[in-house]
């Protein structure tokens, strides 16, 4: 506790610290009263009811960080950047100058293909924004409309999106923490008053024993969660002994850590964006009057979080992101490069392709179980939903997972940044 303190009083007193908090704290204060601010032409009863009854867009409501429960001009949030990021990072694989670009080049590289993401940003905004304010005006939320009017909503709403992203770049450059994953979590814990208010307006005496099973449930996986990203496989390093004059250096050995989870919360996102294009569409195409559109449309909008299918497309997603964005962000090979430049070997294996093959294995291995235990939680409460026919629970495990993992993170470098100061 006197640990705690100390820090508290480090960050407190330190002006450069300070002022990054500060500072992700007013971006956060700006990103709610921009979420408070609804576009024109709303029934607001029709909207209440809709938000309700449909389990989707209490998905996107998670990405547009509560944004898209009172219309409000960022109601896309993050979601067209996130896509943007998600195509962009696919396109390294079969594009090798992309690669190359993020890989190879350094910062430089980096900040390109950040802005190509951002460019990418613009078009998906516009074909998002479009398609979420035609279902609205379908189910007659949006109402009165006149061209003009179709016309300012889409241009307010992509302009939001790319204000939030614009904001969460700056929390990421000047603040603390990544800027995306804030504003998500922001979101996240903004609903949690109205959430607990219904749910003990609508208390049942009778459900008390499923309540303390949830609670329970939720203790466990935040456990599970800190557990797995903190966990790490150390691979042992010695440094080589060297002869420079008179004076001998190096001889020392150490560890490389290679994290269970080294994708932390960003497949679960990856998986959400995708899975979310499906219902999209077809809520878009149910206002149709053609039979085969409509049959489509009643295809794509039972592909949801009631249907078999969907859970497993939603592991095997999140299974496969995880491994692919380990892939784009760790190279073995660039490791074991570096490790034979600085004289250091791992004892039993050559230098070389010997140890970037050695790596790559030991990383696969500690991924899978990185894996298979993020998909397993990613499901868990889609399971607990099918079996105790509450539907509440399916976006709190979601967002269960996405809260505790950006609260570590956001931990682990604000110890970074104290650790750096004392030294």
């Amino acid at each position: 506790m006197e640990n705690f303190w100390s820090k508290m009083k480090m960050i407190w007193t330190d002006a450069s610290l300070r002022n990054k908090i500060l500072f992700v704290l007013g971006s956060l204060a700006v990103f709610r009263l921009l979420a408070a601010i609804p576009i024109p032409s709303i029934d607001t009863l029709a909207l209440n009811q809709f938000l309700n009854n449909n389990q989707f867009f209490g998905i996107l409501n998670i990405f547009s960080g509560g944004g898209l429960s009172n219309l409000s001009i960022i109601m896309l949030g993050v979601g067209p950047y996130i896509t943007a990021s998600i195509i962009m990072q696919l396109l390294t694989i079969m594009v090798p100058a992309l690669k190359r670009m993020y890989s190879e080049e350094g910062e430089l590289g980096k900040k390109k293909f950040a802005q190509y993401s951002r460019l990418l940003t613009v078009p998906l905004a516009l074909i998002q924004g479009f398609s979420l304010l035609m279902i609205l005006e379908s189910q007659k939320i949006l109402v009165n409309l006149t061209v003009f009017n179709r016309i300012s909503n889409l241009i307010i709403v992509v302009a939001g999106s790319l204000l939030i992203m614009w904001i969460g770049e700056l929390m990421t450059e000047f603040g603390i923490g990544n800027g995306i994953s804030l504003l998500i979590f922001a979101g996240i814990v903004a609903r949690i008053p109205s959430e607990v208010g219904q749910m003990l307006f609508s208390f049942d005496v009778s459900q008390v024993p499923l309540y303390i099973l949830f609670v329970a449930i939720g203790a466990l996986v935040i456990a599970g969660v800190v557990v797995v990203t903190e966990a790490e496989r150390p691979i042992p390093v010695t440094y080589a002994k060297r002869v420079r004059g008179l004076k001998m250096y190096g001889g020392g050995s150490t560890y490389l850590p290679l994290r269970v989870n080294q994708a932390g919360v960003i497949p679960i996102i990856f998986a959400l964006s995708i899975l979310l294009f499906p219902q999209m569409i077809g809520n878009f195409l149910a206002s149709s009057t053609n039979t085969v559109v409509m049959k489509i449309s009643h295809a794509l909008v039972s592909f949801s979080q009631t249907s078999l299918l969907y859970g497993v497309l939603y592991f095997v997603l999140v299974f496969l992101f995880t491994y692919f964005y380990t892939a784009v962000t760790f190279d073995p090979e660039a490791l074991s490069t570096n490790l034979q430049k600085n004289g250091a070997f791992i004892p039993g294996i050559r230098p070389g392709a010997s140890t970037s093959a050695y790596i790559s294995k030991v990383l696969n291995r500690v991924t899978m179980v990185g894996a298979i235990f993020l998909g397993f939680i990613a499901v868990l409460p889609l399971i607990m939903r099918a079996a105790t026919g509450i539907t509440a629970i399916a976006l709190g495990g979601t967002a269960l997972l996405i809260v505790v993992s950006v609260v570590l993170d956001l931990i682990k470098k604000i110890d970074a940044q104290v650790s750096m100061r004392e030294y």
